[in-house]
């Protein structure tokens, strides 16, 4: 009945501040949840389509090595992602309309995407993605996040039986071939993790990165990524959650760690970890919803994002909980309270919120 009563309450509160119609989303039967409706899945595509093209602001995060590459502008340097302000957010926002497309085929917009996605996959477009990582310093360049969305984006493609997405995912191959092999030679030289809430957090990046290695059937990239998460996590205990957040997190360093363990672990293996990782008032701390003060400020918006990533990682982590566990039912509430309080605010946020935050929330949903 608590479900029951957050849904509605969140179909109040977004509908009405947001003056949208309430069939943007559905309450699922068992009421454990929201179902996106097409009618909310054009709504969500149409943020990152307004954006894909957009080239500012942006923030590419160049590092120059000679006037003739500082002159450059976005679209120069990455012809393919290029928009919505950063290249990490553009992979994810063109993952989500993947993602939306693949979903709901026939969305009212269904044509504008496979328009953007034809423009941004042509194959000389990438293969300049590719070169751009060949730069002097350039092959640490949005490691880990930026190459773990990549993937992502990859995963999707290979998972879909459409005549466009195999052209996307065959125009796509160098540039994913290029990162699982600045991926793999990166691999065995970290020898401690980065525990951050933002882009940098290794376990995050790891666990993009094993989902497509088990998708993509590459059992080499598999094994290495498993044997990093092992040697990196599988000694960690009492997670110091209780410094959790910071003030920019978009993602829980405690929660993307045990995200990633009961990806690596056997089920018999994963609870007595989980046991030692995370106290019971480490896991009630991390179900207080985070205070979002300034939603017009770049940094502070994380925190919208924050509720998402917590939300999908406390529902996969819930599901590795057996059935009579009391944590289960308590990450299972504390993942759709948290989801209820950031849906509405996906497009409240001015542009800070508005380029990234919607792909955040489909991937939410779709967990």
């Amino acid at each position: 009945m608590r479900f029951t009563f957050l849904s509605l309450i969140f179909l109040f509160s977004f509908f009405v501040a947001g003056a949208q119609e309430s069939s943007f989303f559905s309450i699922k039967k068992d009421s454990s949840g929201f179902l996106l409706t097409e009618k909310g899945a054009a709504h969500l595509a149409s943020l990152p389509l307004k954006c894909i093209e957009q080239e500012y602001p942006n923030k590419t995060n160049h590092l120059s090595n000679s006037d003739s590459d500082h002159v450059l502008k976005p679209h120069e340097l990455h012809p393919s992602f290029y928009g919505c302000l950063d290249w990490h957010s553009s992979i994810h926002g063109h993952w989500m309309l993947v993602k939306l497309l693949k979903a709901f085929p026939n969305l009212k917009n269904a044509t504008t995407i496979r328009t953007v996605l034809n423009r941004s996959f042509a194959a000389e477009n990438i293969l300049k993605e590719v070169k751009y990582f060949d730069l002097p310093l350039a092959a640490s360049w949005e490691r880990t996040y930026g190459w773990a969305w990549l993937l992502k984006l990859d995963e999707e493609l290979i998972q879909w039986d459409d005549a466009d997405a195999k052209t996307w995912h065959a125009n796509l191959q160098p540039l994913t071939i290029k990162i699982v092999e600045l991926w793999t030679k990166f691999l065995p030289k970290q020898t401690y993790p980065n525990r951050t809430g933002v882009h940098p957090n290794t376990a995050f990046g790891l666990v993009f990165a094993l989902d497509y290695a088990r998708a993509a059937r590459n059992t080499a990239f598999e094994l290495t990524i498993v044997q990093s998460a092992l040697t990196i996590y599988k000694k960690d205990k009492n997670a110091p959650a209780s410094w959790e957040p910071n003030g920019s997190d978009f993602l829980s360093p405690s929660l993307e760690v045990a995200d990633l363990m009961r990806r690596v672990l056997p089920k018999k293996d994963f609870i007595p970890w989980f046991n030692q990782y995370i106290t019971a008032a480490s896991l009630k701390h991390l179900g207080i919803l985070p205070v979002v003060s300034d939603r017009n400020d770049y940094q502070i918006v994380h925190l919208d994002g924050l509720c998402f990533s917590r939300s999908w990682c406390m529902n996969g982590i819930a599901k590795a909980l057996p059935a009579g566990d009391p944590r289960k039912k308590q990450l299972m509430r504390a993942a759709i309270n948290h989801l209820t309080a950031a849906l509405p605010n996906i497009v409240n946020g001015g542009y800070g919120g508005e380029h990234w935050l919607a792909s955040f929330a489909v991937y939410a949903l779709f967990q």
